[in-house]
Protein backbone atom coordinates (compact mmCIF):
# COMPACT_ATOMS: atom_id res chain seq x y z
CA UNK A 1 0.00 0.00 0.00
CA UNK A 2 1.44 3.17 -0.94
CA UNK A 3 1.68 6.10 1.77
CA UNK A 4 2.10 9.19 -0.55
CA UNK A 5 -1.08 9.10 -2.49
CA UNK A 6 -1.43 12.89 -2.16
CA UNK A 7 0.79 14.94 -4.55
CA UNK A 8 -0.79 18.67 -4.02
CA UNK A 9 -3.52 20.95 -4.14
CA UNK A 10 -4.42 22.03 -7.61
CA UNK A 11 -5.16 25.47 -7.70
CA UNK A 12 -6.62 26.91 -10.86
CA UNK A 13 -9.71 28.53 -11.50
CA UNK A 14 -12.17 25.92 -11.82
CA UNK A 15 -11.46 24.23 -8.35
CA UNK A 16 -11.54 27.78 -6.80
CA UNK A 17 -14.91 27.84 -8.33
CA UNK A 18 -15.83 24.30 -6.89
CA UNK A 19 -14.94 25.09 -3.21
CA UNK A 20 -18.85 26.51 -3.18
CA UNK A 21 -19.96 23.30 -4.10
CA UNK A 22 -17.61 21.80 -1.18
CA UNK A 23 -15.25 19.96 -3.72
CA UNK A 24 -11.37 20.17 -3.52
CA UNK A 25 -8.84 19.06 -6.53
CA UNK A 26 -5.73 17.32 -5.74
CA UNK A 27 -3.04 15.48 -7.70
CA UNK A 28 -2.74 12.51 -6.64
CA UNK A 29 -0.31 8.95 -7.29
CA UNK A 30 -1.56 7.29 -10.55
CA UNK A 31 -1.61 4.08 -8.53
CA UNK A 32 -4.26 5.49 -6.05
CA UNK A 33 -7.66 3.98 -5.24
CA UNK A 34 -10.49 6.10 -4.66
CA UNK A 35 -10.58 4.34 -0.74
CA UNK A 36 -6.68 5.32 -0.39
CA UNK A 37 -7.48 9.55 -1.26
CA UNK A 38 -10.54 8.74 0.65
CA UNK A 39 -8.60 8.11 3.72
CA UNK A 40 -5.58 9.62 2.93
CA UNK A 41 -7.79 13.46 2.84
CA UNK A 42 -9.54 12.71 5.92
CA UNK A 43 -6.72 11.71 8.02
CA UNK A 44 -4.57 14.44 6.95
CA UNK A 45 -7.64 17.72 7.10
CA UNK A 46 -9.93 16.03 9.35
CA UNK A 47 -12.71 16.31 7.34
CA UNK A 48 -15.79 13.55 6.41
CA UNK A 49 -14.62 12.54 2.47
CA UNK A 50 -18.42 11.84 0.90
CA UNK A 51 -17.21 11.35 -2.30
CA UNK A 52 -13.98 10.92 -4.66
CA UNK A 53 -13.72 11.16 -8.72
CA UNK A 54 -10.78 10.66 -10.34
CA UNK A 55 -9.53 11.02 -14.12
CA UNK A 56 -6.13 10.14 -15.35
CA UNK A 57 -4.89 13.51 -16.96
CA UNK A 58 -2.24 12.96 -20.52
CA UNK A 59 0.92 15.03 -20.67
CA UNK A 60 1.08 17.57 -23.05
CA UNK A 61 3.63 18.36 -25.67
CA UNK A 62 5.79 21.22 -24.89
CA UNK A 63 8.72 22.97 -27.12
CA UNK A 64 12.04 23.11 -25.31
CA UNK A 65 15.23 25.43 -26.37
CA UNK A 66 16.30 23.95 -29.64
CA UNK A 67 12.53 23.14 -30.91
CA UNK A 68 13.09 19.80 -29.81
CA UNK A 69 9.53 18.27 -28.73
CA UNK A 70 8.66 17.31 -25.42
CA UNK A 71 6.26 15.67 -23.03
CA UNK A 72 5.20 16.65 -19.91
CA UNK A 73 4.18 13.62 -17.92
CA UNK A 74 1.03 12.13 -17.45
CA UNK A 75 -0.93 12.68 -13.52
CA UNK A 76 -4.26 11.41 -11.98
CA UNK A 77 -5.97 14.24 -10.89
CA UNK A 78 -8.85 13.84 -7.51
CA UNK A 79 -11.50 15.82 -7.40
CA UNK A 80 -12.77 15.08 -3.22
CA UNK A 81 -15.98 16.24 -2.11
CA UNK A 82 -16.55 17.05 2.02
CA UNK A 83 -19.59 16.75 4.34
CA UNK A 84 -21.31 20.36 4.09
CA UNK A 85 -19.89 23.22 6.69
CA UNK A 86 -16.37 21.72 6.56
CA UNK A 87 -13.38 22.89 4.49
CA UNK A 88 -10.04 22.25 3.87
CA UNK A 89 -7.29 24.87 4.17
CA UNK A 90 -4.28 23.99 1.61
CA UNK A 91 -1.93 26.34 3.65
CA UNK A 92 -2.67 24.50 7.20
CA UNK A 93 -3.01 20.73 6.56
CA UNK A 94 -4.01 19.37 10.82
CA UNK A 95 -1.91 16.33 11.12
Amino acid sequence: METNVLRRPRVTERSTLLKKQNKYVFEVARSATKGQIREEVGRVFRVEVTAVNTCNMPGKMRRRMGGKPGLTPDWKKAIVTVRAGQEIKFAEPKS
